[in-house]
């Protein structure tokens, strides 16, 4: 974890203790039980897993990626080198050797390697060998699943050289999944009337208020309710945010981004969506593609390519349109499992094929069905995010689309969890390592995208009767919302001294006292909500369409093409990670503080008519209250809901004064 102060301990005099067998505690699921074994797995079978490689100074990994990215020291932005990084902190060679020796001694194939982990693969009876227990089969709640029988044992040759083993288990709990939702059409223009008044055909404004459906029952506020706004497109989302008056493209900068699998189709839908809106089509080698498909895995489980494409596109076409000149490099996980996951990220940086990541993916930390995300997975993901600090890149993760993750938000929530207990935040995005991204629903002031405001992203929403004439349920329920929270899991980093409220930091989501000042998210926040949607442009069954889609995958790519910008605007020289400047440059008035609207000033929830037009023979329309994201609330300052707030031309301007973080005002 980040901590606020650095300490070096001085060298042991004593000699170190001879190694011993290390046994990895947790590798056995609980609900691998005696009850549920239905024994050994057929020898015919194959599994795989991945050994994480200890850093040889984990503490001075940590320090340095502090010091590089803390504005107030001395070494602040002296990035350094992947070989630098790996051979000044990381495992020896010899050490990465014997690993290896040991697992393919064991009979075991290595499926990758990297100094950061090691994936194999191998029967039953050869991961008994190599990790002391056999795999079994289990049937848990209906499902077949397979476990090491007992906790995995490391032998004392290589117990120094290795922190967790992941992977041997079936994944009954969580996986990995994308923080968007496709929006059912975005048709413009009204058709013929239907009962109550309102258009069979579905109707949207090309800004706030344009357009109002007078022929609705009254809902949240009295009289005529705007109609839901058009998806946006690139151009609109470049002047809402300021980008337009900067005259920044994000040119010279580098951003991945990571999902799992990939589309085939990628570049030439990318082009093809630039074009129809206005916008260049990605130059020769300006994006490129690292995926391999031949090693792509748990397709069933994942949801495969299909299931992801839209967000790939999602994310590929929101950086390129709101940095237009920055080259885009996709990064393909072969799943959507952590291990998988966290090689992607490996990846990058040890191949520095970015300045700054996007990544629009989450999931909880804690669940009911022992799916619990495990300490050597968390420190795997922090070992790559700090090297990457300590190279000038920076990490973005959306952060959710649930709200509070709670039971209750989880009971009618759109892209929700079932399987959560309590509120609580998501990961990576609560990494005190990484830029949390939460969302706003964004209202524009004309159809060109001047900035017209913003509340928090967290909708309720009801039904239209059949007759036109109610609304049901009225409130409504809660369908979609930004995540963010107090973590129960990591400590308060330095970054957020002095600007996050000691209210939200000491106040757990259970609403228990924290004695110790805790992590709090989201970082920043831009449009993301579900109503406020964005056009996407994707090939399916061989015919491009386009479609909106919501969710705080929206806002991730979207901040990390600003940061792109902002790049640009600093003549090229990296950001690095970016928590730090962000809440100094908070300080200094270079967001946008984002609030409730309503609430702020005693008034119903905003409101809107999301119209579907007729699906199916059945007229869908919704009525929407905006800024009611469960228990997150969108107050004047930091908040749970959206953070320091959103980016303006100003945060972007700030990049252009010489020595902005050594206190010069601008």
């Amino acid at each position: 974890m980040v901590s606020g102060s650095l300490v070096l301990a001085a060298p042991s005099q004593a000699s170190a203790p001879a190694p011993a067998a290390k046994t990895v505690t947790g590798t056995h699921p609980t609900w691998a039980t005696h009850a549920a074994d239905q024994g050994t797995a057929p020898s015919s079978a194959r599994f795989t897993g991945t050994v994480y490689l200890a850093a040889r100074d984990q503490a001075g990994l940590a320090a340095y990626a502090q010091a590089v990215s803390d504005p107030t020291s001395a070494q602040y932005g002296k990035f350094r080198s992947a070989d630098w990084v790996r051979t000044t902190y990381g495992p020896t060679d010899a050490s990465v050797a014997q690993v290896k020796s040991w697992l393919t001694g064991s009979g075991l194939s290595i499926v990758s390697s990297s100094w950061h982990a090691i994936t194999v693969s191998g029967t039953s009876a050869q991961m008994a060998k190599a990790f002391g227990a056999p795999i079994h089969d289990y049937r848990v709640q209906g499902q077949e699943a397979h476990a090491p029988a007992a906790n995995v044992v490391i032998p004392a040759s290589v117990a120094n050289y290795v922190y967790g083993v992941v992977g041997l288990n079936s994944a009954l709990g969580s996986h990995a999944k994308p923080d968007s939702v496709k929006v059912n059409t975005t048709a413009a223009g009204a058709g013929s009337k239907a009962g109550g008044g309102l258009p069979t055909t579905a109707t949207c404004s090309d800004y706030w208020g344009q357009k109002k459906a007078t022929g609705a029952p009254a809902g949240y506020v009295k009289g005529a309710v705007p109609f839901d706004q058009c998806s946006f497109v690139p151009s609109q989302l470049r002047k809402a945010y300021g980008i337009t008056a900067t005259g920044l493209t994000g040119k010279g900068a580098r951003v991945a981004i990571v999902d799992a699998y990939g589309s085939p189709t990628m570049q030439a839908d990318a082009n093809t969506f630039a074009t129809a809106h206005g916008d260049k089509a990605f130059r020769k080698g300006q994006y490129t593609e690292d995926v391999t498909p031949a090693q792509w895995s748990n397709q069933d489980a994942c949801g495969g390519p299909a299931g992801w494409a839209g967000e790939e596109a999602l994310d590929v076409e929101m950086v390129h349109g709101l940095a237009p000149d920055a080259n885009v490099v996709y990064v393909g996980a072969n799943s959507c499992e952590d291990a998988d996951l966290s090689a992607a990220l490996a990846n990058i940086v040890d191949n520095h094929l970015a300045d700054v990541v996007s990544n629009s993916w989450s999931e909880i930390m804690h669940t009911t069905d022992q799916g619990d995300m495990t300490k050597a997975q968390i420190q795997a993901y922090e070992q790559i995010f700090e090297q990457g600090a300590i190279e000038g890149i920076g990490f973005g993760f959306s952060s959710g689309d649930c709200g509070d993750q709670s039971p209750t938000a989880a009971a009618t929530g759109a892209n929700c969890q079932t399987d959560t207990p309590r509120a609580q935040v998501g990961y990576p995005s609560s990494d005190p390592w990484v830029t949390d991204v939460g969302g706003t629903a964004l209202g524009l002031a004309d159809k060109a995208g001047k900035y017209g405001f913003e509340t928090s992203m967290g909708t309720l929403r009801s039904a239209l009767s059949a007759d036109g004439k109610s609304w049901s349920p009225l409130p409504g329920t809660f369908y979609f919302g930004g995540g963010g929270g107090t973590s129960e899991d990591f400590a308060q980093p330095f970054y957020q001294k002095g600007v996050v409220p000691s209210r939200l930091s000491h106040t757990l989501m259970t609403g228990q006292h924290s004695a110790t000042a805790q992590r709090v998210t989201p970082d920043v926040a831009m449009n993301g909500d579900l109503y406020t949607s964005v056009l996407v442009g994707m090939t399916t069954d061989g015919t491009y369409s386009e479609g909106g889609y919501g969710g705080t995958s929206v806002a991730s790519p979207e901040f990390a093409a600003v940061q792109a910008d902002a790049i640009q605007a600093q003549h090229g020289r990296a950001i690095g990670f970016a928590n730090p400047e962000i809440y100094q440059r908070s300080l200094h008035g270079d967001f946008r503080d984002v609030i409730n609207q309503a609430a702020a000033h005693h008034q119903a929830p905003l409101s809107n008519v999301a119209d579907f037009g007729v699906i199916s023979g059945s007229l869908r329309v919704r009525l929407v209250a905006f800024g009611e994201d469960t228990s997150l609330q969108a107050v004047r300052g930091f908040d749970t809901a959206t953070g320091v707030g959103s980016p303006t031309a100003s945060y972007l301007r700030s990049f252009l004064w010489k020595n902005w973080s050594s206190g010069l005002s601008h």
